[in-house]
């Protein structure tokens, strides 16, 4: 019962976080500037294509070992948000170190990173929550993996994940 009271607190706390980032974003950039073109002028790009093309750039980078072009994708920022593994980081310095020490200190490797079981969900015209599943394929052939919830919003940069709650099987 204890972990239920602490589970909704933690979704509150964290919808409404959520509301009050949305409504800055809004009064801070007005109405969003029209989407980078698509394949067909005069054809804007949706705001989930926007966002697969954010998270392919990001399986891209990983997969070449650029950690910082992976980072790109992430809100660079101290209030940027990272759970797992039962803790919580704030900051973009504190993300990447995370990534660092768990993918690139010695005798660790990086994979290669698919991402899968997409669900993208725009929210308002900047902001998205996305989940979808993650899987790395090791030299050794474990395939760790597991569950991720994104939350994404739209800056004039394009858009940044600005909270990442991840989990492993």
């Amino acid at each position: 019962m204890e972990k239920k009271k602490a589970f909704l607190l933690i979704f509150l706390a964290l919808a409404l976080w959520l509301c009050g980032s949305v409504a800055h974003v809004i009064a801070q950039e007005g109405q969003p500037k029209q989407a980078a073109k698509q394949g067909k002028p005069g054809k804007p790009k949706s705001a989930a294509a926007e966002i697969r093309a954010a998270l392919d750039a990001q399986v891209a980078a990983w997969n070449d070992g650029k950690l910082e072009e992976f980072m790109d994708g992430y809100w660079r920022s101290p209030d940027l948000t990272f759970f797992s593994a039962g803790r919580k980081l704030s900051g973009w310095d504190a993300t990447i170190e995370r990534y660092r020490k768990t993918y690139q200190a010695e005798g660790k490797e990086m994979g290669k990173l698919v991402f899968f079981d997409l669900d993208i969900q725009q929210l308002g015209p900047n902001a998205a929550v996305v989940r979808g599943r993650w899987e790395l394929t090791m030299s050794d052939g474990k395939k760790p993996g597991g569950l991720y919830t994104l939350i994404f919003r739209r800056f004039k940069e394009g858009w940044k994940i600005v909270h990442d709650h991840t989990s492993s099987n």
